[in-house]
């Protein structure tokens, strides 16, 4: 008899699987699923806990849930250093302290949506954008 695996069972695999790869604690991480078009739409979100402040680490689309974190899973174990990093100095709204973040992006212009991914753009006020050297 073929069972298939429980797709909840399966999902949480996958999301420890991609925490696993990042090296980061499952409470800095938020996966957020939705519909679009037919397809799922999985945004990963990270939570900074210096900070507080949450940003989009990256998208994917898949025909269901598992297809979108099969997708993510891959990306976190083989794709992710094709993307160039970048350094972004920001300070919050009402804040003093400047703040650095990390993304990884193909460009300035997606380092800056993952930034300001959610929120308003006048609640970040943003200093550098900065292509850090490849090694």
């Amino acid at each position: 008899m073929d069972v298939s695996p429980d797709v909840h069972v399966e999902s949480a695999r996958m999301q420890r699987q991609i925490a696993e790869a990042l090296g980061l604690p499952a409470d800095q991480l938020v996966f957020d699923f939705r519909q679009i078009d037919g397809q799922t739409r999985l945004d990963l979100i990270t939570v900074n806990p210096r900070h507080q402040q949450s940003f989009l680490f990256r998208y994917e689309l898949g025909h269901d849930k598992l297809d979108a974190l099969r997708k993510m899973l891959g990306y976190v174990q083989t794709s992710r250093d094709a993307e160039a990093s970048y350094t972004i100095q920001w300070r919050a709204r009402g804040e003093k302290e400047l703040q650095t973040s990390y993304f990884r992006a193909h460009n300035a212009y997606e380092a800056l949506d993952k930034l300001y991914y959610g929120r308003d753009l006048n609640t970040i006020t943003v200093f550098s954008v900065v292509l850090n050297p490849s090694s």
